[in-house]
């Protein structure tokens, strides 16, 4: 048995890990047990992503929500991965990324070849947005 006890500012926080496992204690909380909670975030992550929205009728249409999903998942980690480095959206949950960066007010002007989005000059974050389009755009 594992056990680890800890009490922050948040309250307590108590943890009791029971396995067979043969091996030093230590190792095995941070190897197997932290790993495992570490992949069900990134779970509730896809989920945070509208993954559980699959109430449709045909099973098609349920599976293209649940595609769609998974590739704004994966977006949104290159993203973090990519041009958000060394920021403080970094380790955000891609419920943040969404939130903060990009879900921004925009007005779309059209032209006969040429699509320009005026964004809001007052957005907090415009200087992270623009270090993460200047990460991301081609050289």
């Amino acid at each position: 048995m594992l056990a680890k006890a800890e009490h922050t500012a948040k309250g307590s926080n108590p943890r009791f890990v029971i396995t067979n496992i043969v091996g030093d204690a230590q190792k095995i909380y941070d190897r197997r047990y932290c790993q495992r909670g570490e992949m069900e975030n990134r779970v509730k992550e896809q989920l945070m992503l509208f993954a559980d929205r699959v109430s449709a009728h045909r099973w098609w249409t349920n599976q293209w929500r649940l595609l769609l999903s998974a590739l704004a998942y994966t977006l949104l980690e290159a993203l973090r991965r990519l041009a958000l480095a060394g920021t403080a959206l970094a380790q955000a949950t891609c419920a943040s990324v969404r939130t903060k960066l990009i879900k921004i007010g925009a007005v779309i002007v059209t032209k006969l070849t040429v699509i320009r989005l005026h964004l809001s000059s007052h957005h907090p974050l415009q200087a992270l947005f623009r270090r993460a389009h200047a990460a991301l755009a081609p050289p």
